[in-house]
């Protein structure tokens, strides 16, 4: 058994611990590992810390390198591409307006249209479409049917009447644009016969209903009389313009 006073030698079972005076002078030691060694701790992360590291400066290189015009024809080479093959615009008929566009009117319906068949359940035969359609009508007066005789002038040369035809509504003009399908529910067997034979006219009964339903609001919108007010004024203005103190405008029936 080891003395009192040789308690804190090393020997060969206890080699020394480091103490305060031996800790400076292995960490100042710098010397290759030896032969068989352990390699330091810390080595294969640092790599990978490095390539890392240097992937990134190469793709800030190239990125500045491109939006600087350095490489003009460095592309992405997965980046999408539109290929517009339609045929150009055919001119079928020109047609000349003297008309007078004194009103318009900005309309929009929900049309929810469903298709289905009886005695069959909606699960498998069902196409039900929730149309939000916005549209425009124009009310006009056409100049071309105006009769001769319709504009009469006072013998003092101061007033002056004019009779006009009854102003017209337009067709109804659907802003694609602004009209969308919020909804739609379809059954197993329209879905799979879409999938087999697909229809590109498929939405055209509902715009067509879209239509209609905008042309009978415009008709009673009072969207007529708007335009009867409206040329009544355009013309008093520029005949008052003209020299003549008393304008009459009146419309024929329609």
């Amino acid at each position: 058994m080891a003395r009192d006073g040789d308690i804190n030698e090393p020997t060969r079972e206890f080699p020394g611990y480091p103490t305060a005076d031996t800790l400076p002078a292995r960490s100042d030691d710098t010397s290759p590992p030896r032969p068989g060694g352990s390699a330091p701790s810390g080595g294969p992360a640092r790599s990978l810390l490095m390539v890392l590291g240097a992937a990134a400066l190469a793709v800030v290189v190239l990125l500045g390198a491109q939006a600087t015009g350095i490489f003009p024809d460095f592309r992405n080479p997965f980046a999408k591409e539109q290929t517009d093959r339609s045929q150009p615009p055919l001119l079928k008929s020109i047609q000349d307006l003297s008309r007078y566009v004194a009103a318009e009117g900005n309309f929009q319906v929900v049309v929810d249209l469903q298709n289905d068949r009886n005695n069959v359940p909606e699960f498998l035969l069902k196409q039900r479409t929730l149309f939000v359609g916005a549209g425009s009508v124009e009310a006009y007066v056409d100049f071309t049917k105006i009769s001769e005789g319709a504009v009469v002038e006072s013998a003092d040369g101061k007033s002056v009447e004019i009779k006009l035809p009854a102003p017209q509504l337009g067709k109804t003009n659907l802003d694609l644009q602004k009209s969308y399908v919020f909804a739609e529910e379809r059954g197993l067997l329209n879905r799979l016969g879409e999938l087999v034979n697909g229809d590109p006219n498929r939405q055209q009964q509902v715009y067509q209903l879209a239509e209609e339903r905008i042309t009978a609001a415009a008709r009673d919108s009072g969207l007529t009389q708007r335009a009867e007010e409206n040329t009544r004024k355009m013309l008093e203005g520029l005949l008052r313009s003209l020299g003549y103190e008393k304008v009459t405008v009146t419309y024929t029936a329609p």
